[in-house]
């Protein structure tokens, strides 16, 4: 299972600090307004900001897991955006108070003897506690960063502590990032970690595929593109605590039905990137449409995210 079983977790923070880490990116740092510390959290984690009543916004966590006093995020502005990162760049002040959910991990850092890390732009927030993990075990690793510009890059700075073990490629000084190059560099164990764009996402998916099956490791921001050739399909969900069969028809997810019926369900992204909406599977096999689950993940048909999947089976029974 993807998640963490923290969805749920509710907090009122206090925005502490607000800085601008590279062009067109500002950091947060929060703290909980009732004093007390955060859920302790792992590499990958990201938590839910409850920008307004209808804004929330998943961000990845770069800070130090070892710190319970604050959690921080790094937003990059996104122009063509939904809202969420003009408000967070636009409105939100030092001394603001907000609502988090998490935090959550969809993206667990896996014990290996070897990492290779591949960031492109905003994508290095979650990578960025994964190389201080990697360091601190004294596991090998490389990251090589990418961006339009260093201008643009988050970070610099304290990467440029771990000296060559980082490599910094800007486009506009080195071109595209040289993904073979970089793997043929990388033992047949590595664990490969990639956030970032969906170009370069798909390229190193590519790129893996002559590699051994489950070493990368991918998050993304946006939902990955799927077939919509085939036609949706009527099926029921059956309930499996209050006992309710309900019908999905075509054009309306398993959320909708469910909160038509007034079965409450956490959702956030609706688009099937963030795991607010996990639900374990009891019975029937589900049609994955997510970007989170891995290819064994989902041959397993344990788990599903209500948003978006739907059924290859006329039914299926869920915990819910």
């Amino acid at each position: 299972m993807p998640g963490n079983g923290s969805a749920a977790v509710e907090m009122d923070v206090k925005v502490v600090g607000k800085e601008q880490v590279a062009d067109g990116v500002v950091r947060l740092v929060l703290r909980r307004s009732c004093g007390e510390g955060f859920p302790a959290w792992e590499p990958g984690a990201h938590v839910d900001l409850v920008l307004d009543e209808d804004l929330v916004r998943q961000y990845s966590l770069c800070g130090d897991p070892g710190r319970s006093d604050v959690l921080e995020v790094a937003v990059l502005r996104e122009p063509a955006g939904r809202g969420g990162s003009a408000f967070v760049h636009d409105k939100v002040e030092v001394g603001d108070r907000l609502r988090i959910r998490g935090p959550r991990n969809n993206f667990p850092l896996v014990e290996a003897d070897e990492y290779l890390f591949v960031a492109g732009g905003i994508g290095i927030t979650p990578i960025l506690p994964m190389v201080r993990a990697a360091a601190a075990a004294g596991a090998r690793w490389r990251l090589v960063y990418g961006g339009r510009t260093r201008r643009s890059m988050a970070f610099l700075e304290e990467l440029a502590d771990y000296g060559e073990r980082v490599r910094i490629r800007s486009q506009d000084e080195t071109g595209l990032l040289d993904l073979a190059g970089e793997l043929a560099g990388a033992g047949e164990s590595a664990a490969v970690y990639c956030c970032g764009p969906e170009g370069l996402l798909r390229a190193i998916e590519d790129e893996c595929r002559g590699r051994r099956p489950g070493c990368l490791h991918v998050e993304r921001f946006s939902p990955k593109a799927r077939d919509t050739t085939v036609p949706d399909g009527p099926f029921e969900v059956e309930l499996a605590v209050s006992g309710r069969t309900l019908e999905v028809p075509p054009g309306k997810s398993i959320v909708g039905v469910l909160e038509e019926a007034g079965v409450d369900v956490p959702v956030s992204c609706l688009e099937g990137t963030c795991g607010t909406c996990e639900t374990a599977v009891l019975e029937g096999e589900p049609d994955h449409r997510d970007s989170i689950l891995t290819d064994e993940e989902r041959a397993r048909n344990d788990t599903m995210f209500l948003c978006v999947s739907r059924s290859l089976t006329p039914r299926l029974r869920i915990d819910r």
